[in-house]
């Protein structure tokens, strides 16, 4: 795919060429990885100014998001990725490989800065990119203090994140420092303290939080501004537009076995009877169930089979940073588990509940699709939905949506579909995109892994 960037893309793009050490707080839906991705192909094959880029990431994001997004886009297919992750052996194959990006998830900085100190000086990226910078927020973390020591003999440094202040602005001091080594908000966090801020809370001797001095926010805006660049989906994306995403969720090996058993196990059910659009539909609702992350007992009760996601649910709501969801289930079990999850979360009941949303004084709000479809006026509340767990009804889909992608919204709604990669919901995300029926792509794929037929009476 050709990649034409919009204005805001490109200005974020020069952002990056024109200063070696960057912050982009950009929200989520503006690209900001093919963003970072192009400038990386532009410094390292027509400006020959980087050879090793070490990319830092959350771990989902580090297994998918950057290798699928430089195969989507034509002038980055070339790029050689390697990717730094599982086992000790694995990580250290991959560090040893022949690459141009390396990608580390943030978990494992400590155990990369330990393996190259034990080489001298084995610290050779020349660019740095941190994908979620806000996740180094804390001066005290393992992760920031490991980084903190290499960090500056890298030439170059991208910090990425749409909230670089989910606490307040004393979240920036040690995610500004990585980028420029202090030079801005200075060397200490305790001088930033005193700088900037007043003791709020506090017992005889101990500070528990600061609040902002007058005039904080402008003089530390005033401070970076040369090196960070900010932008809102709101101010670049005319209004109200709607923005898909596909978060891919990754079962571990063993839950993929035992879901692929499962799926051959009922396949094989259903083809011992009569194959109808019920018997279709079924067979569906346990498959789907299973990539949720727990099925239903004869009893009624339910066995989970993975928290995958709930993990990727709550890494929406991370890089958020605060702003209200509307969750969207499919099961029982799937409302017990993300209320069990998330404490805060709401289930949307009745009247008071929409006024509550609408008010914003429910940061996550989980509704049914069949109970939250036609006539419920939710925009004023949010703009970002996730699909927990997807239906296969179209028209439950685009009403559900509705909710919030309407007449009235003020800024682009962003949809999240939580997919679960080979397994049934790949089906029904097909169907919604109207690229076939759902039960017809469902069946047409087991019967090409399992055999046997689909139609009438199987003999």
């Amino acid at each position: 795919m050709k990649f034409v960037p919009h204005t805001y893309q490109q200005m974020a793009i020069d952002k990056i060429l024109d200063t070696p050490k960057a912050g982009l707080f950009l929200d989520m839906g503006l690209g900001k990885t093919v963003i970072t991705l192009t400038a990386i192909e532009e410094l390292m094959n027509n400006r020959f100014e980087i050879d090793r880029v070490l990319v830092i990431a959350p771990l989902r994001v580090a297994e998918d998001t950057w290798s699928r997004e430089s195969q989507k886009w034509d002038h980055l297919k070339h790029l050689r990725i390697s990717k730094v992750l599982g086992s000790a052996r694995e990580r250290r194959k991959a560090l040893a490989r022949e690459a141009d990006i390396y990608i580390v998830n943030r978990e494992n900085v400590v155990w990369l800065t330990d393996e190259l100190s034990q080489v001298g000086d084995g610290w050779d990226f020349d660019m740095v990119v941190i994908d979620e910078l806000s996740s180094f927020k804390s001066h005290s973390a393992k992760r920031f203090k490991a980084l903190r020591k290499y960090i500056t003999r890298s030439s170059r440094v991208v910090g990425l994140t749409g909230t670089p202040a989910p606490n307040g602005l004393i979240d920036l001091w040690s995610q500004i420092y990585l980028l420029d080594g202090g030079e801005r908000l200075g060397k200490t966090i305790t001088g930033f303290r005193e700088r900037y801020f007043l003791p709020n809370q506090r017992n005889q001797t101990m500070i528990y939080n600061y609040k902002p001095k007058e005039e904080a926010e402008r003089a530390i805006n005033a401070k970076i501004a040369d090196i960070c660049i900010s932008m809102r989906a709101e101010d670049w994306l005319e209004m109200p537009e709607r923005i898909d995403n596909v978060q891919s969720v990754k079962l571990s090996a063993t839950e993929l076995a035992k879901y692929y058993q499962f799926e051959h196990d009922c396949y094989m059910e259903f083809l011992e009877g009569e194959v109808t659009a019920a018997s279709a539909a079924a067979l569906s609702n346990k498959l789907l169930q299973y990539s949720n992350g727990a099925m239903y007992l004869p009893d009624g009760g339910y066995v989970k089979t993975s928290d995958a996601k709930l993990e990727m649910l709550e890494e929406i709501i991370e890089v958020s940073g605060g702003k209200p969801i509307l969750c969207f289930y499919s099961y029982r079990h799937d409302l017990e588990r993300i209320m069990e999850r998330f404490k805060y979360a709401k289930k949307l009941e009745g009247s008071d509940d929409i006024e509550k949303w609408n008010n914003g004084e429910i940061p996550l709000l989980l509704a049914h699709p069949a109970g939250a479809g036609h006539g419920l006026n939710l925009q004023a509340g949010g703009n970002i939905i996730v699909w927990f767990g997807l239906t296969w009804s179209l028209e439950l889909y685009q009403q559900a949506n509705a909710r919030l992608y309407r007449q009235g919204q003020e800024n682009a709604v962003i949809i999240h579909h939580l997919i679960t990669e080979g397994t049934a919901d790949e089906s029904v995300l097909k169907s919604l995109q109207g690229k076939k029926d759902v039960q017809d792509e469902l069946l047409d794929s087991l019967k090409a892994k399992y055999g046997g037929a689909v139609h009438g009476k199987v003999m």
